[in-house]
This record gives structure tokens, C-alpha cells and sequence, in this order.
């Protein structure tokens, strides 16, 4: 029997062409589903999940090898590892994390973090998401800078979380944007910070939920869950949870035991580069699953693997 769905997701865009006032060669559409993930026969699948390449504005110290090898001669040079993503592994969307920003990580200044965003935007023309370090006072100082930096070209910016949530949804109202909401794998607190989100100004249609999600092995089948509730209610016609999903994949994938051990720690498993590759792609398969809308992944070869899987399912 086919159920009759009487809400939908929102669609949000990311990125803006010349005739928009932005300099993006395209823009990417997410969400504006009519039904559960790939039930065609139950209603529009309007969009199709994207992926996202994670670029860092320094060189990481914590990820493993078999992942820093794909980045290996541009690590140091995030311009020119977002130009790697672009040319050599046809990127539609850059995710760009400045890490840097962090007091432990370097402390890079507001203004420097805005000055890399401009050359990234005049570097390569696809849609970018910008986000901050996590550290919730250095964010304040430094998103509302790299937002005016990106004015009009209509960036997914983030995290606002439910204690943090003002000083960046105003600098994304003023200069155009998109904004990420950060849920501790709650529907309820989903739901409440997108109220709060939108009572600052910025329309629900601006809004992309975070779900905090955990990988294969890690919390996975609770982030799936919650994620299920919340298009169930979108569906149901709920407009507060109404948004599409954003997952980071490749931050939860990489910091698995079993995706980082070595071979000679546990030389049964196999290769930890085929490994880490195969759990980074199954959390993103199963995800997608879930309702992922935009997924932010870090391997080359996952990224190929999981956008495969997504044709194949917009076939059906």
C-alpha cells in the first residue's frame, strides 16, 4: 500500500551564478522530497544527495595515512588541494573547515580565515561550504567575517548550535547565505533550534539540520533513526524539521579503530587503506539511506564508490 505524504522538505541552494549576483558556475539543489529516501512510487524525489570534498585551510595532524596519501602533495596548500578536488576528482561542492582558526591549532585571525575564503572562491567555481574550527567563541569572531568575504554567492555556513546560535545567523541573513543547524542527535532539539534559527530572520528554507551522526560500528543505527523521525514528521507536514540533512561522513568514518589501525596491529583485517575506504563508503551508503541530503566525505575512492551508488539509485 502507498502512503500519501502531505509535507515535503525544503529546497535550499547552494552557491550562486553570475546572473545571481555570485560567481558559482552552478548551483546546487538539495531536498525537496516528497517521500522516503528513493520511493519514487510514493512521491517526487526532487534532488539528488550530493557530495561534498572536505578541504582544511592547514595540513591535518590526526588523520591516517592511507587518507593523507590522496592529499599527500597538496596538503599544505589549501587552494591548491581544493583545485585537486576540482580538476583531478571532478568536485561539484568544496567543503572548506578552518581548522586553523582554532587556539590549539594555530589561532588564526578572522581576517586571515576571510582572506583564504576570498582566494578560494576566485580559485575554483563551485559551491562551498565554509565551517568554523568548533571552538564556539573563535567561530563568533571569525564566520561573520568569512561571510561577508562570500557575500552574495550563497555559502552553507556553520555550525550554529542551540547555545551558539545568534552572531552567525545574522551574518548569514545579511550577507545571503545558508546556515547549518547542529542537533546532538535530537529531533526535539532539531526542531527547536530551527525555530529559534528562524525567529532571528532567516526563513526555514535557509536551514540545513545536522544530526551529529556517528559511522558504521558507532552509534550509526541511532543517527539513523533520529534521522528517519525527522522525515517522517517533514512528511507528515511538520515545517520545523522540514530541512534536508547535512552528515560528516569522513570526520566519524576516519576516527574508527577499525578504519585507522594499522596492518601489523591487526594484520586479519586487511589493508587499512582498502579499510577505511570501504567504512567511509557504507556509512555514507547506509546514511543516504537515512535521508542524507549532502554528505561530506574525505577519500577520493569512497567519494567515486558512494556517487556511483547514488546514480544507481536515481535510476530506480
Amino acid at each position: 500500500m502507498l502512503e500519501k505524504w502531505t509535507g515535503e522538505v525544503s529546497v535550499i541552494n547552494i552557491g550562486a551564478t553570475k546572473e545571481e549576483g555570485g560567481s558559482r558556475r552552478q548551483v546546487i539543489k538539495v531536498g525537496g522530497q516528497a517521500t522516503l529516501p528513493f520511493l519514487s512510487g510514493e512521491g517526487v524525489l526532487a534532488n539528488k544527495p550530493v557530495v561534498a570534498f572536505e578541504v582544511w585551510d592547514i595540513a591535518p595532524s590526526d588523520w591516517p595515512a592511507g587518507l593523507a596519501k590522496a592529499y599527500a602533495d597538496v596538503f599544505s596548500d589549501p587552494l591548491a588541494w581544493a583545485e585537486k578536488c576540482v580538476k583531478e576528482y571532478k568536485a561539484g561542492l568544496i567543503c572548506l573547515r578552518l581548522q586553523g582558526a582554532h587556539p590549539e591549532f594555530g589561532n588564526k585571525t578572522p581576517d586571515e580565515e576571510a582572506k583564504l575564503v576570498g582566494e578560494l572562491l576566485k580559485k575554483v567555481d563551485v559551491p562551498l561550504i565554509i565551517l568554523g574550527c568548533g571552538d564556539d567563541a573563535k567561530d563568533n569572531l571569525v564566520l561573520p567575517v568569512c561571510c561577508q568575504a562570500a557575500k552574495n554567492e550563497r555559502c552553507l555556513v556553520g555550525s550554529a548550535a542551540q547555545d551558539n546560535y545568534k552572531t552567525l545567523s545574522v551574518a548569514v541573513l545579511a550577507d545571503g547565505h545558508n546556515i547549518i543547524a547542529e542537533s546532538p542527535i535530537d529531533i526535539n532539539i532539531a526542531k527547536q533550534l530551527n525555530i529559534l534559527i528562524s525567529d532571528m530572520g532567516l526563513a526555514l528554507d535557509h536551514i540545513v539540520i545536522n544530526p551529529t551522526i556517528g559511522a558504521l560500528g558507532y552509534g550509526l543505527e541511532y543517527a539513523y533513526s533520529i534521522m528517519e523521525r525527522a522525515r517522517l514528521a517533514a512528511l507528515a507536514g511538520d515545517k520545523t524539521v522540514a530541512c534536508p540533512f547535512i552528515c560528516f561522513v569522513g570526520q566519524e568514518s576516519w576516527r574508527a579503530k577499525e578504519a585507522k589501525a594499522s596492518e601489523q596491529e591487526f594484520p586479519c583485517w586487511g589493508p587499512e587503506s582498502e579499510r577505511g575506504v570501504i567504512w567511509e563508503a557504507v556509512t555514507a551508503t547506509a546514511l543516504i539511506q537515512a535521508g542524507a541530503d549532502i554528505l561530506v566525505m574525505r577519500h577520493p575512492q569512497a567519494i567515486e564508490k558512494v556517487n556511483k551508488y547514488i546514480d544507481e539509485l536515481m535510476k530506480g
